[in-house]
């Protein structure tokens, strides 16, 4: 036999399993009733259905977390933008109190600090609480300077707060800027 009689024979074996297989598939459909027809189409769709309603579930979760996200981080840039008119007053109220003879103008200028913070507060922005004598987390904290501790139990704890840090929800917006003991 040569190879073109042998390429014949093995295309037309394919073509009698081909045509057998398709005579099995018929005489199972042919063999199933109607109501099982039924039956098959509805479980098919009833899958088709329950996987779309997922994926219209998961598009509606995703969807109202990234909004809940946005509203969230909105008030960001304003947030950031107020932290130095915020730092000013702690300054001002500093210096007020060093003079004895600007009583009222410290109630006035501590009275619409408050409210400031009172208003960011509401808003969602919390200090970052943070004394002398913490110990250092470079995760937490963004050392300006490194300064000679002035005792053993201040090396690599914080000697004095630059600038205080602030939170908008669980995000930090401004980390603490602290001077730290040398070791």
């Amino acid at each position: 036999m040569s190879k073109k009689d042998k390429k014949q024979e093995d295309i037309e074996n394919n073509q009698v399993d081909a045509t057998a297989t398709e005579t099995i598939e018929e005489k199972e459909e042919i063999q199933q009733t109607p109501e099982e027809k039924l039956q098959d189409e509805l479980a098919s769709e009833k899958d088709k259905f329950m996987r779309l309603f997922a994926e219209f579930e998961n598009y509606k979760k995703r969807t109202n977390k990234e909004r809940l996200d946005l509203f969230k981080t909105a008030s960001q840039d304003v947030m950031v933008a107020i932290l130095p008119v915020l730092d000013d007053f702690e300054r001002a109220l500093m210096h007020i109190e060093e003079d004895k003879e600007a009583e009222e103008l410290r109630k006035g200028v501590l009275l619409i600090y408050n409210k400031l913070v009172n208003t960011l507060g509401q808003k969602g922005l919390t200090k970052i609480e943070i004394k002398k004598g913490d110990d250092f987390n470079a995760d937490d904290h963004e050392a300006v300077t490194q300064i000679p501790a002035p005792s053993d139990d201040l090396k690599g704890k914080i000697i004095d707060v630059i600038e205080h840090g602030y939170k908008l929800g669980e995000k930090v917006i401004r980390f603490p800027k602290v001077v730290i003991g040398q070791q």
